[in-house]
């Protein structure tokens, strides 16, 4: 059977040029690798996520000519996260947390790109259930030794990155971590491609499939965890360095299209921003897409 890749923006603003390397980064992949692409629509965040943003992606797509072979929808998988939770929680794999955002900056550590790195206070004590919390996975004190197909081999732990991190937040909205986990194992997603801003969430990720895997199996329809191909493309940063984002008020694909711009003439601009072309100019999708894949 063929693997499968998947392209999976977030539902709170329109699709940026960050997007557009990214999608194609994940197609180029699938040409080279011979995949399947999944679209996955990742609204975790109900606090941020809008219908006219799920209807955006899907638009934009189609009118810039990508094409894929399956999609989701993760709000739809909810119900079955909180299947996966309570199985983790009856293992004693998780707990809640009350710890305040000042509390978690002054009592932890704060690693070099300002990660707090949870030391675990609240692992043994009983939070209240009338108070918000979140609640957090007790992850092993283990050295992950990963490889990505870019930017070589890494041996990274968890515990001393980040701590024991929340799978569920203070408003009761599942994290990312915890959704992209269940949602690649539960899709048989077999190879990952996005942006470096992601890389250092790869060990955890890899920890905590493992652990979903490991506890889940024979109760829930979970297979047995293998480790997807990795690879994290560069990123478009703007003017002072900062990378493209929807918080940071990235301008938006159809901005450009608005303005009278085309398919090819954006898909061009995006090449040479990440340096593939010598200059800005139109082109078509099927060549975008082989230029970026010579790359790999």
């Amino acid at each position: 059977m063929p693997g499968i890749i998947r392209f999976a923006p977030s539902p709170t603003g329109f699709l940026h040029e960050g997007h557009l390397l990214s999608a194609l980064y994940v197609w180029a992949a699938a040409k080279k690798w011979d995949l399947k692409i999944h679209l996955r629509i990742e609204d975790h965040d109900q606090g941020r996520a809008r219908k006219e943003y799920i209807d955006g992606i899907r638009e934009d797509l189609a009118w810039l000519g990508f094409k894929y072979d399956s999609e989701s929808i993760q709000s739809s998988h909810f119900n079955f996260f909180q299947n996966v939770l309570d199985k983790l929680t009856a293992k004693g794999f998780v707990y809640p947390c009350t710890c305040s955002r000042k509390q978690l900056q002054s009592e932890n550590p704060i690693s070099e790109t300002g990660e707090v790195i949870y030391q675990g206070k609240c692992r043994t004590q009983t939070a209240p259930c009338s108070e918000p919390h979140s609640l957090r996975i007790v992850i092993p004190d283990k050295v992950i030794n990963w490889h990505d197909e870019r930017l070589g081999d890494f041996s990274e732990n968890p515990k001393k990155q980040c701590g024991d991190f929340p799978i569920r937040d203070r408003d009761g909205f599942w994290t990312y971590q915890f959704a992209v986990c269940i949602d690649d194992l539960t899709e048989g997603i077999t190879h990952i491609v996005r942006g470096e801003d992601i890389r250092n969430s790869t060990a955890r990720q890899i920890a905590l499939s493992q652990l979903i895997s490991d506890t889940c199996q024979g109760d829930l329809p979970i297979p047995a965890y293998t480790r997807p191909l990795y690879l994290h493309h560069p990123l478009i940063v703007d003017s002072s360095g900062k990378k493209l984002s929807k918080r940071e008020h990235a301008y938006s694909l159809r901005q450009d299209k608005d303005a009278g711009k085309t398919a090819q003439e954006i898909l061009g601009q995006i090449l040479y921003k990440a340096g593939f072309l010598g200059n800005n100019t139109p082109i078509a999708l099927d060549q975008a897409i082989a230029i970026v894949a010579e790359s790999l």
